[in-house]
């Protein structure tokens, strides 16, 4: 109790603590993953030839550049942004590059190294563009449904193009060639995150419950399912069944984040396996990827020697744990699809199982912060979008990697970043900005709280104060005595 005359003083407002923003945690991860690539492009001429490659300094100078040129862009314009992003992803596209350099000295009239840095330094510069130019992720929502026209028009359009290895997924013209399904599946992410966080509530309160299912009205549910069994169509008649359970898979993941239904991943495994199942008996291309799935030795009991998931299998024994070095493998053993399909065979045997784990790692890692950062966003959209852009890469992942070790049925598709190819590695990049993006808003917005708090307090410190000069009049000053005010 304050005794007469004493003044009430206010509690010390509690210090502020802002989210440190971690910039030059990254670029001393950049520098890292620039030397662990250089040392990587050293180690394969070293293994090679026994001399330094005379390109290495260039290589360095080259992959250094473009890290930095990155790494101010998002300093620059998003300060908050996760810091572990841009390093994996410079870790693994120089991986990708030395891999690819290693395979070109097996095959010296098909380089494709050269090529691959020209699509990587392409992807760093449309990393800075989105990173500079899209200040508010919630601006895309506004283009949800020319996102899903564009998506349709980039799927169809290989169709009137001659087929690739028995797949029509390519358009090639005057030797130039891209792959336009790897951009649709930015824009179906796009599509996905905008239509279910604009009707979220309507797919998970609405309709009639089946089981353990809420199903939503056909108003609502009618248009995603038409524009998904549309794509997954128009992929299947492409035979480009790896972007087809992407697609299918990003579908149902969206679907189960935006309604919290665990009914439609029960439901979603279950029309897999049954689609799975049909086109394998079905389609002839497809049927003989899962025989060879199913035989994978088949080809060597009949005398025809192995296919190419046994040359897989066989790089990946060979490797053991810590790999027969960069250089030193013979995954080109594998066939035309080393640098593209297969690179992770390359990878298991001259990295070995340590190798390899730890390119998983930095997936995991990739995948993690994209969706840490989309459950730190307040905005439906938001969240969906990332969560969506880090399930592509997980699903890309795990179709790969699967198909090159025997785990499921090989599908043609390229391992993010690692990979020979150029739409992929600039739809890669694409990713990345956007989880930056998606990242800096998240920190960005919990460090907005923190300085509106600290307003909060300052108002109420500074009203506090003018307060205090009335509150010092002692008790029973001013009081009336015998009806005359006392002197």
């Amino acid at each position: 109790m304050l005794s007469p005359g004493t003044t009430a003083q206010a509690d010390p407002p509690a210090p502020v603590v802002r989210l440190p923003r971690r910039r030059g945690i990254e670029f001393t991860l950049l520098v890292m993953a620039v030397l662990l690539s250089v040392y990587g492009y050293c180690g394969v001429g070293l293994a090679r030839t026994g001399a330094v490659p005379p390109g290495a300094a260039g290589y360095g100078a080259g992959l250094g550049v473009l890290a930095l040129l990155a790494h101010l862009a998002v300093r620059l314009r998003a300060p908050c942004a996760d810091p572990l992003l841009l390093p994996i992803a410079v870790l693994l596209n120089g991986l990708g590059l030395v891999l690819i350099y290693r395979l070109d000295l097996e095959t010296p009239a098909d380089r494709a190294a050269p090529t691959q840095l020209v699509w990587s330094t392409l992807g760093v510069a449309l990393f800075i563009a989105v990173v500079v130019l899209l200040r508010d992720h919630r601006v895309l929502q506004r283009y949800t449904y020319v996102s899903v026209v564009t998506a349709l028009a980039l799927l169809v359009l290989p169709i009137f193009f001659p087929s690739v290895n028995g797949a029509r997924i390519w358009i090639r013209i005057a030797g130039f060639s891209i792959q336009p399904g790897e951009f649709a599946k930015v824009m179906l992410a796009l599509f996905f995150a905008g239509y279910l966080a604009a009707n979220r509530n309507a797919l998970a309160y609405t309709g009639r419950r089946i089981w353990l299912l809420q199903l939503p009205t056909g108003r609502v549910l009618g248009p995603i399912l038409a524009v998904w069994l549309l794509s997954v169509g128009v992929l299947v008649l492409e035979r480009d069944l790896g972007t087809s359970l992407l697609f299918f898979g990003l579908f149902v993941i969206l679907l189960y984040v935006a309604t919290g239904r665990t009914g439609w991943i029960a439901v979603g495994l279950l029309l897999a396996a049954c689609g799975a199942f049909a086109v394998g008996w079905l389609e002839p291309h497809v049927h003989s990827r899962v025989e060879d799935w199913l035989h994978p030795f088949a080809s060597i009991e009949a005398g025809l020697g192995p296919n190419q998931l046994a040359q897989s299998l066989f790089a990946f024994a060979a490797g053991g744990f810590l790999g027969t070095g960069l250089g030193a493998g013979h995954s080109i053993l594998i066939g035309f699809a080393v640098k593209s399909d297969f690179i992770l065979a390359t990878a298991g045997e001259e990295l070995g199982l340590a190798g390899l784990s730890a390119i998983f790692i930095l997936y995991g890692l990739l995948v993690e912060r994209g969706i840490r950062a989309g459950l730190a966003l307040a905005d439906p959209f938001g969240r969906l979008l990332a969560v969506g852009l880090a399930s592509i890469v997980a699903l890309q992942v795990f179709v790969i990697a699967g198909g090159v070790t025997g785990l499921i049925p090989l599908t043609g598709m390229a391992m993010p970043f690692l990979a020979q190819g150029g739409s992929s590695v600039v739809t890669n990049w694409i990713i990345v900005a956007l989880l930056m993006r998606l990242s800096d808003s998240a920190r960005g917005r919990s460090e907005e709280k923190q300085q509106d708090e600290e307003k909060r307090l300052g108002e109420e410190k500074r009203l506090g104060e003018e307060k205090r000069p009335g509150e010092g009049k002692p008790q029973g000053a001013g009081t009336q005595q015998g009806g005359e005010v006392a002197p």
